[in-house]
């Protein structure tokens, strides 16, 4: 005789329905957990960040081929091949912001680039080239370069090493965009 001979046919069927529903239940729970607001926050947050750098121009000096009238959007933000004289300091090329490990800002925190974004400053404690607008976004709130910071740490990794920098006088690799100071009358 076994368990399921007690107990009226009633009982026995409902217990049959519960043990066919039980696996569905327990597959809607971890699909409602593994769905949780911190997740559509997250989503919310690289979003924003993703508007931020669209309207900041980021792709302009940070994609390949941007300069040159071809945008290489298969790496976006993987760094710039043209570079920007500036008298006297050197040629800058615009660095490359995915999370690559080896080329990119894949060693660096959210804290970071957070922190690099509002000061210009580096992990490493040097300063950004002067041509990166840090001072202009370092009137973003924290919350916005936060944002940033998540967004680029969401990218698919791009493996491109930029040239330079190159000091006053050495010879660039690539094309030079150069800045040039007003005449003295």
């Amino acid at each position: 005789m076994s368990i399921h001979d007690f107990g009226s046919a009633a009982t026995r069927v409902a217990s049959r329905a519960a043990r066919r529903a039980l696996p569905a239940a327990f597959a809607a729970l971890a699909a409602t957990i593994g769905s949780s607001p911190a997740g559509a926050a997250d989503s919310e947050l690289v979003e924003r960040g993703k508007y931020l750098v669209t309207i900041t121009s980021c792709t302009d000096c940070h994609t390949p081929g941007h300069f040159l009238g071809k945008p290489d959007m298969t790496r976006h933000l993987g760094g710039s091949e043209v570079g920007f004289e500036i008298p006297d300091v050197g040629v800058f090329y615009g660095p490359n912001l995915t999370p690559d490990e080896a080329t990119g800002l894949g060693r660096w925190s959210e804290r970071d680039i957070v922190t690099a974004i509002r000061t210009g400053k580096r992990p490493d404690g040097r300063m950004l080239a002067p041509i990166m607008p840090w001072a202009a976004l370092a009137e973003l709130t924290e919350s916005d370069a936060g944002a940033i910071a998540a967004y680029l740490k969401s990218l698919p990794p791009v493996s491109n090493k930029v040239p330079g920098p190159f000091g006053p006088g050495e010879a660039p690799t690539s094309f030079v965009m150069k800045i040039v100071a007003p005449a003295e009358k």
